[in-house]
């Protein structure tokens, strides 16, 4: 099985910014996705947002809520990829969790979640 730690998670005020990251235990040879999503209060767990390496390249993908405010990237380390989240409001508080789904893979794996609170 493939392990996913996050890390980075903590308290905030609006406005302020985070860095979540991401670790896996492993790397697959062949495209995949590495993606973070949210469950806020009460809600259903969703997207926000997703880094695609397929075809050799790196394209992302936003949440219209995070849109301009988040960034997804790679780390130096193949396995390590982070969220950078910059004018956090409150509506962003959540756990959040790191994704990985990769082609040659048979099933996609989840991190245990890490809290970000932001606080008015």
């Amino acid at each position: 099985d493939v392990q996913l730690v996050e890390s980075g998670g903590g308290t905030v005020q609006a406005g302020g910014s985070l860095r979540l990251s991401c670790r896996a235990s492993t790397y697959p040879a062949c495209s995949h996705f590495k993606s973070w999503y949210r469950q806020l209060p009460g809600k259903e767990r969703e997207f926000v947002a997703m880094l695609d390496t397929l075809a050799g390249g790196e394209s992302t993908r936003y949440a219209e809520s995070v849109e301009g405010r988040f960034t997804i990237s790679p780390g130096n380390d193949k396995k390590l990829w982070y969220l950078q989240m910059d004018s956090l409001k409150p509506g962003d508080t959540a756990v959040y969790y790191c994704k990985i789904h990769a082609a040659c893979w048979s099933q996609e794996y989840w991190g245990q979640g890490t809290q970000v609170t932001v606080s008015v």
